[in-house]
């Protein structure tokens, strides 16, 4: 964390600092407002902010701005903090707005897991790619579209952040569609450096890496220890444990979607290690992710003897665990009593990185982050315009993409062939088109047979089509 003297404000106002202003569309997310808050005031920056929340759900809202408030009085912090229902109240002079919105909530992802499920398709994740990655981005793009419109109108200088899945799809739309720069924040290699440091048994902050993909799918092509070239020594740990590998995967029956209390193995993620023994590339963001990008190498969701989404990588049990995490904010945020006092340690901060890269944007320390932005020559064996997930300078002014390295053949072309999948996928939900939705099961792999292409798409359109007004016609 940086100084606190470093203040973002932007003016100087009658001899007073104006405050930053943050909006958050979406600030009902179960974990992202609180770590952002307490980053903002464990960085002793509560003066220098203001907040706008904004969620369409009433009940959500008013207990995040509870919550918000008790965090504040907790540290005996003032933030100027503003709750609404309507995003175009809040919107005019933002300087940041971030949008972590999710369309028909997490009954909505529940859906798209078990709709493909009744067709033999079996997800670990569904919200990128396969077919609940696309029926997601049906649901998501026009509501995605209409907040940047919003955006443009309200506060075209402001810096536009997207955390919401389907990533690639959402804002390959909006910079297609309307134009406004919008860039693509996860959490997602940030959090890999942690797991494949804590494989070599080294502190996290030592480790660093450099690559180019998509998101949930960038491929790590350097990765260093301390600034030093530690593929070899991932190499050496894997011939380690290269032979007791199939006695481990053999003995397991649960793949966890998070590894903790223990260091990581290769038996935890054997399609990832096993792709980086071959090119000595890592995927990113982890097997849970990178299977969904490979679906004809996991027919029927086979992945070493098990289910994907059931045994390997349960995905009911980590939407459900959403449901208890957002139990437990109303209860905290409804309580009469304060916040607990070990709230700040259950609530960490680092929260995807967001002050940091707010704070090289505005002071222009040109600081590298991992960022979702079009392919300007940054990769220029992938297509121009597409949106990647590539290392980029947070510069004064919006992000700088660096040179990636280049890529096997194989990459560039499974690459290549999402992107293609992505571009389709846009194309059917702005055109709210059933057809368009078909080409795009196809594309992507998972289905490969038109007809049941056709079934599944019906199938997922009738579920959820209250959120689905461009498909009425």
């Amino acid at each position: 964390m940086r100084a606190k003297q470093d203040s973002p404000c932007q003016q100087i106002d009658g001899g007073k600092m104006s405050r930053t202003k943050l909006v958050l569309i979406g600030a009902g997310s179960t974990v992202f407002t609180q770590r952002l808050v307490a980053d903002i005031i464990l960085a002793g920056e509560e003066d220098k902010w203001e907040l706008a929340l904004v969620d369409i759900d009433p009940v959500t809202l008013d207990a995040v701005n509870k919550l918000v408030a008790k965090m504040l009085e907790a540290k005996s912090a003032e933030i100027p903090v503003t709750a609404t229902t309507e995003r175009r109240e809040v919107l005019k002079g933002a300087d940041f707005v971030v949008t972590t919105i999710a369309v028909g909530g997490r009954k909505g992802w529940q859906t798209d897991i078990e709709v493909p499920r009744k067709h033999g398709i079996f997800q670990p994740v569904g919200d990128t790619a396969m077919p609940g990655g696309i029926s997601r981005a049906m649901r998501m793009i026009p509501q995605m579209i209409a907040i940047a419109n919003d955006v443009a109108e309200l506060c075209p200088d402001a810096h536009f952040f997207n955390y919401s899945n389907p990533m690639t799809a959402i804002c390959r739309a909006i910079r297609r569609e309307t134009g406004v720069p919008v860039v693509g924040l996860c959490h997602g290699v940030h959090h890999v450096e942690g797991v494949l440091a804590r494989f070599l048994g080294v502190a996290e902050d030592d480790l660093t890496s450099y690559g180019i993909g998509l998101n949930h799918l960038t491929y790590l092509t350097r990765l260093r220890l301390r600034g030093a070239d530690a593929i070899p020594l991932f190499h050496a740990r894997l011939d380690e444990q290269a032979p007791t590998l199939a006695r481990e995967l053999a003995e397991k029956t649960v793949w966890d979607n998070i590894v903790q209390g223990r260091a990581p193995r290769w038996a935890d993620d054997p399609f990832s290690w096993g792709h980086f023994r071959r090119y000595s590339i890592f995927p990113c963001a982890m097997d849970r992710h990178a299977v969904e990008f490979y679906p004809e190498r996991f027919p029927g969701g086979a992945y070493c003897g098990h289910k994907l989404g059931v045994e390997a990588f349960p995905i009911d049990e980590r939407i459900s665990l959403g449901d208890t995490w957002y139990d437990e904010m109303l209860a905290i945020a409804n309580s009469p009593d304060p916040l607990p006092a070990s709230y700040y340690e259950n609530v960490p901060g680092e929260s995807e990185q967001l002050l940091e890269i707010m704070h090289s944007l505005m002071f222009d320390r040109r600081e590298v982050f991992s960022v979702n932005l079009p392919n300007d020559g940054a990769a220029p064996y992938l297509p121009a315009g597409a949106v990647l997930e590539c290392n980029a300078a947070a510069v004064g002014g919006g992000f700088k993409a660096l040179r990636a390295d280049d890529l096997p053949p194989a990459l560039v072309a499974k690459l290549c062939a999402k992107i293609a999948a992505v571009e389709i996928t846009v194309d059917a939900a702005i055109q709210g088109s059933r057809d368009m939705m078909i080409e795009a099961m196809l594309a992507d792999g998972a289905v490969t047979d038109p007809d049941a292409a056709a079934s599944l798409t019906d199938d997922l359109l009738a579920a959820h089509a209250e959120h689905l007004p461009q498909f009425a016609a």
